[in-house]
């Protein structure tokens, strides 16, 4: 029998560079592999389904199924985690040396519902007491290239709300004090997002946390969430007809994955075999914290829909069986 041939596309990170350079192929399919910058994968897919199988934002899948959406079943692969909240920056002058300080502040967005966002959102709440409500937002995508224009998106309730100028950027509204901070900033080349300077080591910004990663760390340790941004989606009507794609892909990119974390370990030792590195550190560096399944995840993906609905995202609270593929609750 012939192998089933899907198309594909995902962001060009080390979990996924197996799947893109062809090293690793799922049992039974042939994929045609694109690679894009995030935020244009997800416009595309929202707007135009031009994909079979690809990453998303996990915030805007929930928006879309909570919306009556049913294009998409999601796999519980998470190729994206990061401590979001970690890399807020500030403008210098604008006197916010701490989370609670961006009370009453102008605070600028690529776009109010991406994942990015509602993690760092839910970090300023529930860590430091500071809500959506006390800020005044700005976002730089306009409706037309956004990801919220396919998912019905509206400002919610009682949140200062407006888009950014189509002649202006985050860029250029932090450097000229027009807003005081960033939740998330995006320079990287792409179809929807219009931010290009590179700020890095510029004066005139920095990181909210003097020390991003030592905030990571404190936030892990008390939630014990390492925060997942992207999950993989295979098109309804893929899935139905073929409902063997879920695993077969769901082993791929687990074999990508693992392929990965071996050739880093495997560096690594050379380090350890050297003295470089403290031996006492080699276990932690076995270990890899981009694990995936609904079941080693749950309370992290139950934490991201409470969320969602808490920020006036979603109507309701959706459950993972919602969500993912009933083939993977048990991974």
């Amino acid at each position: 029998m012939a192998n089933l041939h899907l198309s594909m596309i995902l962001s060009n990170n080390d979990r996924t560079q197996p799947l893109l350079n062809g090293s690793v192929q799922p049992d039974g399919i042939d994929l045609a592999v694109s690679s894009a910058h995030p935020s244009e994968m997800f416009w595309r897919q929202l707007h135009f389904s031009d994909f079979d199988v690809s990453e998303m934002s996990i915030s805007s899948l929930l928006m879309a199924i909570a919306h009556g959406d049913t294009r998409w079943v999601a796999l519980p692969i998470f190729t994206s985690r990061r401590f979001f909240h970690t890399g807020v920056l500030v403008r210098s002058a604008a006197g916010i040396e701490r989370p609670e300080d961006l009370k009453d502040k102008r605070i600028g967005v690529p776009e109010y519902q991406q994942t990015a966002a509602l993690w760092a959102r839910a970090a300023l709440q529930h860590e430091f007491g500071v809500r959506a409500q006390e800020m005044e937002w700005h976002m730089e995508r306009s409706e037309e290239r956004s990801h919220g224009g396919a998912t019905g998106f509206q400002p919610p309730e009682g949140v200062k709300f407006q888009r950014i100028p189509a002649d202006k950027s985050i860029a250029s509204m932090l450097l000229a004090g027009e807003i005081d901070a960033s939740l998330l900033y995006i320079a990287d080349a792409n179809l929807v997002d219009r931010s290009r300077i590179d700020l890095t080591g510029n004066p005139a910004v920095r990181t909210l946390f003097k020390d991003p990663a030592a905030e990571g760390a404190r936030y892990y340790a008390h939630t014990g969430f390492f925060p997942i941004n992207h999950c993989v989606v295979v098109q309804r009507r893929v899935y139905e007809q073929h409902p063997w794609v879920v695993l077969n892909l769901f082993n791929a990119f687990s074999k990508a994955r693992d392929q990965v974390a071996k050739r880093a370990a495997e560096l690594a030792s050379v380090f350890f075999d050297l003295g470089v590195l403290p031996q006492d550190r080699r276990k932690m560096v076995s270990a890899d914290p981009f694990f995936y399944g609904v079941r080693s995840n749950r309370a992290l993906l139950e934490a991201i829909a409470g969320y969602s609905h808490e920020q006036g995202l979603t109507p309701r609270v959706l459950t993972p069986e919602e969500v993912f593929a009933p083939q993977t609750m048990d991974l």
